[in-house]
């Protein structure tokens, strides 16, 4: 029986929420349903709610800072939950991973250095590089029967070609959903070292695998990985806290966690936010429970979203997703042009899912759409995309 009741409505209107709230500053209709950012419509674990209310009742709110408990939980987490030890001493707290790649950037590279992303990608990859001046390389992901794959010959290619520095590894990828295999990221260690290239791993979605799937830590491979390695992680998805702006990320290598220290210094960011913290420890605590009762209810909600394509929608492939909680849409057996599909999903449909072509060139004709809500939600949803798209 469950503990927790992901089928509940809960109204996010008139919070300030970015999903439901800014439709008219995004150029949306108010009556559209949101399916875009990927943050979750269930309320967090209980046990967070509880030590965020008993922090709230203390009512002083000052400047806070990194204690050794919560680097044992954090310890003991990833211990019993992925088979690694982070080094204690390696933790870096951020407000969150975009700022944390950002201040990579800034630390480990110059303007006009080349950097290194995977398209259809997390689109802040793309705008971090440029806002900092630096170039954008791509490798893109090759997609051949429903599935992406890596292109190794193409990524050893650009590497040395255009003297890459620095890689941004997205692990689970997001959008594409692939968890990639201990010979993927094997092979991607090996180019890395040989080209002295630093690796930033973006795992934030790392605790939604999929069962028959396992995520491997990247600089759990070697050690000497782990000294080329910024490895990002945060509770914000998995426990759905991303306005509480709190991030983990690793840096084992004592020279460049110091290079990373000194850029987020010079950002001007010192402490982190105190409800954040608390809530983070209260999360990798007490939260598995909630956590795997939210997986067994995700996987139910991919498994009615694919059997609603297959009835409803043959003409949309849902790229089989390995991770996270976003699917990818293949819209393009309806031949319309990205501006075409857009408008249509929006004004007709009347959804806001995130527009594949965002992701880079090669996300043209997708879409992406996040599961994390009640099947209620969501079902409501496909009805109304299905509607939309059967008169074509």
């Amino acid at each position: 029986m469950n503990t927790y009741d992901f089928d509940r409505i809960t109204d996010r209107h008139n919070t300030a929420c970015l999903k439901y709230d800014f439709t008219a500053e995004r150029g949306y209709a108010p009556d559209v349903l949101p399916f875009w950012v990927a943050d979750m419509d269930f309320p967090t674990a209980p046990v967070i709610i509880e030590a965020l209310t008993a922090h709230s009742r203390h009512g002083i709110f000052g400047y806070t800072n990194v204690k050794n408990d919560y680097r044992d939980v954090l310890q003991n987490w990833f211990q019993t939950q992925h088979g690694w030890t982070p080094q204690k001493g390696s933790l870096v707290i951020t407000p969150g991973v975009v700022f944390a790649i950002c201040t990579a950037i800034r630390a480990f590279t110059h303007p006009g250095d080349a950097i290194l992303i995977q398209p259809p990608v997390y689109y802040p990859f793309a705008a971090s590089i440029r806002q900092n001046q630096r170039r954008v390389i791509e490798n893109p992901l090759q997609y051949k029967d429903g599935r992406y794959a890596i292109d190794f010959a193409d990524f050893e290619e650009k590497i040395i070609r255009q003297k890459v520095k620095l890689f941004l590894l997205c692990s689970p990828h997001n959008p594409v959903g692939r968890v990639w295999t201990k010979a993927e990221l094997e092979r991607i260690r090996q180019i890395c070292r040989q080209h002295q290239v630093i690796i930033v791993a973006d795992e934030i979605h790392h605790e939604f695998i999929r069962p028959g799937f396992t995520h491997t830590i990247f600089p759990s491979l070697t050690p000497e990985l782990a000294a080329q390695t910024i490895l990002c992680t945060s509770p914000s998805k998995t426990f759905n806290l991303a306005g509480l702006q709190i991030s983990n990320i690793f840096i084992e290598n004592q020279t460049l966690r110091r290079q990373f220290r000194a850029a987020l210094s010079a950002s001007g960011y010192d402490e982190p936010n105190a409800l954040g913290y608390f809530a983070a420890q209260a999360a990798y605590t007490g939260g598995l429970p909630w956590l795997n009762e939210l997986r067994a209810y995700l996987e139910q909600n991919l498994c009615r979203t694919r059997q609603f394509l297959a009835a409803e929608l043959p003409k949309i492939r849902l790229v089989e997703p390995e991770g996270t909680y976003l699917l990818w849409l293949d819209f393009h057996a309806y031949g319309m042009t990205d501006e075409a599909l857009d408008a249509h999903i929006k004004n007709d449909a009347r959804l806001w899912l995130d527009s594949g072509h965002i992701f880079g060139r090669e996300g043209s004709g997708f879409q992406r759409i996040n599961i994390a809500c009640p099947w209620e939600t969501l079902e409501k949803g496909l009805q109304q995309l299905a509607r939309a798209f059967k008169t074509l």
